[in-house]
Parts: C-alpha cells; sequence; structure tokens
C-alpha cells in the first residue's frame, strides 16, 4: 500500500475558481477522491471575468450543463467576438471575431486571397466575410452547425454571463455531486518541516483541515503559493502597463448585442459585457498615466445606462506565478498569475489549468516529473496569450497620448516580434501547438491595427482577377444571405429564458 498517494483534495478559495476546478476534478475523479471546498462569506471575488471564448461550452457539456439552464441561471447572453474600437487610431474599429473567414484552401489561408484581390482594385473589407462579424453587427444568431446548402461552418460562439452567478451555480452541481463546501476563513497553515509541503490549514473557529494535495485559488492573495511557500513571481508590467482596473455594472439597454466591445482610452481601455439583467462596465488603466478620479470618470461618463453601484478600483500585477505548482499546491486563477481581460482568457485559464491538473494527477503520491511538466505546459501556454496581448498594444498607431506612444516604442518578447516581422514581410502565420489563439485571430488583429503583408501566397496568383473578384463576390452574397435568414439575438434569448 502507498501511503503517499493522493485522496484528499482540499481547494481553499471559492469564486469562479474554485468551484470551477471542483466541479471537474470531482466529475473526473470524484469516485477515487475525497473533495473538500473552503471558502469564506466575508471575502468578495472580483467577478470581473464575465465573458468567454468558445472552448467553455466544451467546458459545460464535459460537466453535463444544459445550455439552457447554464443561460438562466447566469444570465447569460452569446458572444461572437470582441470589437475593439480607437485601438489602432481614434473612430477606428475592428473586430476579433469567432469562426473562420472567408473559405478554407488547403496550403494558403483565405486572407491571401483577399490582400491579393485588393491589390487588384477589390473595395471589400476583410470582415465581409466574417458570418461572426456580419450576424454580431446585426444582432442576429442562430445555432446551426453549417452554412445551409455548404460544408462551410456556421457561427462559432461563446458567452457573457454573471461570474458570480456561474459560481452559484457550479457550487450547487458540485456539492449535489458529493464536494464538500466548509464555510470559514483560514487562521494559519501548517507546513510540514521535512519536505515543506503543506499539511493542513487552521480556520478561524479552530477547525483543522488537512489534505494531500491543495489548491490554492484565494486570487491576487496566494495565501498558500505566495504566502505560505514564497514560489516568486515573475512581472510582465513592462510589457503590458496597465495596473489597476475599475468596474461598475449598469442597467441593461435593448438591443443585447450578442459581441463584447473593448473600447480604448488615453492611458488603457473600457470593457462592455451585455447581459440580460445588466451591462457589466470597467476600464483598464495605467496608474502612471491616469489617475483614479480619472478613470472614474472616463468609466462612468461612458456607460450606456444607469450605474448600479459604486465603481470598485482593483488594483493588480501581471504576471505569472514562477511555478504553478510548487511542493503540493496547484495555484488555480488569479493566484497563479494575471493577465488583463481584453481577450477573455480568464476563465478558460482557470479551465485549462484544472484539466491539466487532471491529466497529469499524482495518483502515487507527488512526482516531481509530472509537477514539471504541469508548469511547463502551464508556461508555455500563458506566455503565448501573453504574447497575444502585447500585440494590441504595440501595434497601435495612436499619436494622441503618452502612454500609447510608449507602447510602440517598448520592446516586446522575440517571439512575438518574429510572428509580427513575418506577417509583415510574407503574410504568414503559423500557430504554434496547443496555441489558444488561431492564425486567423491573429490575422484580424494585425490586419485591424494596420498591420498589412508586403507580400501574399504565391498560391493567390493561381487566380486570375476575374476569378478573384468573382470568389470574393460570391463568398459576400452567401454570407449575406445566411445573416439575413437568421433569427436576433433577442429572439434566442427569449426562447432559452422560458
Amino acid at each position: 500500500m502507498n501511503t503517499n498517494a493522493v485522496k484528499n483534495v482540499v481547494i481553499v478559495g471559492g469564486g469562479t475558481a474554485g468551484w470551477v476546478s471542483a466541479a471537474l476534478l470531482n466529475r473526473v475523479l470524484g469516485k477515487v477522491l475525497n473533495i473538500t471546498l473552503v471558502e469564506s462569506e466575508e471575502i468578495g471575488t472580483v467577478g470581473v471575468g464575465e465573458a468567454t471564448i468558445p472552448p467553455i461550452i466544451t467546458i459545460n457539456n464535459a460537466l453535463g450543463i444544459a445550455e439552457k439552464d447554464f443561460l438562466q441561471a447566469t444570465q447569460g447572453t452569446i458572444k461572437l467576438g470582441i470589437e475593439f474600437e480607437n485601438w489602432k487610431k481614434q473612430g477606428d474599429s475592428y473586430m476579433h471575431a469567432f469562426g473562420g473567414i472567408g473559405k478554407n484552401f488547403p496550403f494558403c489561408d483565405f486572407y491571401h486571397y483577399w490582400l491579393k484581390a485588393k491589390d487588384l482594385g477589390e473595395t471589400s473589407d476583410f470582415w465581409d466575410f466574417s458570418l461572426n462579424y456580419q450576424a454580431a453587427k446585426q444582432n442576429k444568431f442562430s445555432k446551426a452547425p453549417k452554412i445551409a446548402g455548404t460544408n462551410m461552418p456556421g457561427l462559432t460562439y461563446a458567452y457573457h454571463f454573471d461570474a458570480s452567478l456561474y459560481a452559484q451555480f457550479l457550487r450547487k452541481l458540485s456539492e449535489s455531486s458529493g464536494v464538500t463546501r466548509i464555510e470559514g476563513m483560514v487562521n494559519s497553515v501548517e507546513v510540514n518541516d521535512e519536505n515543506g509541503f503543506i499539511k493542513s490549514i487552521t480556520l478561524k473557529d479552530g477547525n483543522t483541515i488537512a489534505g494531500d494535495l491543495f489548491i490554492d485559488c484565494t486570487g491576487m492573495a496566494g495565501l498558500l503559493i505566495e504566502k505560505t511557500l514564497n514560489t516568486g513571481f515573475e512581472d510582465w508590467s513592462h510589457w503590458l502597463p496597465c495596473n489597476k482596473a475599475m468596474a461598475v455594472p449598469c442597467e441593461a439597454t435593448k438591443p443585447i448585442s450578442p459581441f463584447t466591445r473593448s473600447i480604448a482610452h488615453s492611458a488603457g481601455w473600457q470593457w462592455r459585457i451585455p447581459l440580460q439583467h445588466r451591462t457589466g462596465n470597467g476600464i483598464v488603466y495605467s496608474s502612471k498615466h491616469m489617475s483614479d478620479e480619472q478613470a472614474k470618470a472616463v468609466l462612468l461618463n461612458n456607460l450606456d445606462g444607469k450605474p448600479l453601484g459604486e465603481p470598485k478600483v482593483i488594483p493588480f500585477r501581471t504576471g505569472r506565478r514562477r511555478k504553478q505548482w510548487h511542493k503540493n499546491v496547484v495555484s488555480i486563477g488569479l493566484s497563479s498569475g494575471f493577465l488583463e481581460p481584453l481577450e477573455s482568457t480568464s476563465i478558460h485559464l482557470i479551465q485549462t489549468a484544472a484539466i491539466r491538473l487532471i491529466k497529469l494527477f499524482p495518483h502515487q503520491g507527488i512526482n516531481d516529473i509530472e509537477v514539471d511538466e504541469f508548469n511547463n505546459q502551464a508556461k508555455i501556454e500563458i506566455e503565448r496569450i501573453r504574447d497575444f496581448i502585447i500585440l494590441h498594444y504595440k501595434v497601435n498607431e495612436r499619436d494622441d497620448s503618452k502612454f500609447w506612444k510608449e507602447c510602440q516604442r517598448m520592446d516586446i518578447p522575440e517571439t512575438l516580434q518574429h510572428k509580427i516581422d513575418l506577417f509583415k514581410a510574407t503574410g504568414k502565420l503559423f500557430r504554434e501547438q496547443d496555441d489558444l489563439f488561431t492564425e486567423i485571430a491573429w490575422q484580424q488583429v494585425l490586419i485591424g491595427q494596420g498591420v498589412i503583408p508586403e507580400d501574399q501566397h504565391a498560391l493567390a496568383d493561381s487566380l486570375s482577377k476575374e476569378q478573384l473578384f468573382e470568389l470574393m463576390k460570391n463568398l459576400k452574397i452567401l454570407i449575406d444571405r445566411s445573416v439575413e435568414q437568421m433569427p436576433s439575438h433577442a429572439d434566442f434569448l427569449t426562447q432559452v429564458s422560458r
């Protein structure tokens, strides 16, 4: 018998990170583990992660969650992409729309043909060929898997939802399936002097909870991973200079748009996330370039409804924990690091960390090889997302503020610089293994912010001008007709709320 086998998992902290971790672990390993979650009603959650990306659908399906139940419980809406306003220049906008653009071709992406057609005088916009973009801007939504009469995929979507309601929903699901929840605030942490592992936590009421593996979901406090184990933090603020956020909900406005808005301001950007019962708003900013009072004024002056509270300031430091898993503690959520919610990756990183833990679960005790593999995968994942977010700041053309000019001049990671240089020179992009963002995502941000390649793929020359123009015309007609036939987003929400 192996006395080091991991049987008792203790999750410290609730919120989205805690309950997603509990729900996934319990769903997959609940028959062989005892899962306990400790949280305190006295400690609030940040709760800004209300916009998601398409992989959340896979997670909800894995948990056996019906979409209708989920949307009702979380006041959720559909998200087809993120519209970026003022990021290139004041007054400009583009969308990082989910799903494909144009038609898939072997060996050569559609946008090479579009670029060639543009050189020959074609006047279409890149997003004329995005089904998601056209539906989003017309407030349409349909769950059809294919465009009628074709093999081209239908809409790719994610959700907007109330993160606190999602946590409550997952809590009910988890507790009904065998997860034990204990109410209480941690007073002390006991560490094994021989190996540095955490043995137990003691609550303010004196209750002691022992565990074999601890999951730190205590947010930016990092109670176990940092305050107890002193794991260390890799700071990325020299690449991502915003260090504060301010959030406030406002009354919902109609129609409810099926996309997130990201509106750049003089020293950061503002999010707008439409839910059924309210709109989530916030501003992310650099305190070096904008005071709290200035940020508050910008935020409140740009709401599209009556504020439902006082704006709440959330200071943060961008970067990652040097080891997401250290000793017998795995940090998940904000305890593992922070990337601003520009591309709605916060909840996704929670989900992938929980899945990674399941795949590398230490069945017969903590194994350094498994820990190292977990940390290596986590490092690669967050660094690639980091590069994508830095891209938005780096390739701006704004000249109206010191903040944006400094972003243009800043040094960036070599991995990102190579990607930009390759695209500028050749129009080529490559998705590395397990990279979250597809080539089409990179294309949209680069083209949307004014980075136009100097060359196209050789295959784009294989079509004549007439063939290229005919291709563009037919694709645009197909997409326009498909969107025209779609029901409205409002109709869909009415159906799921019944």
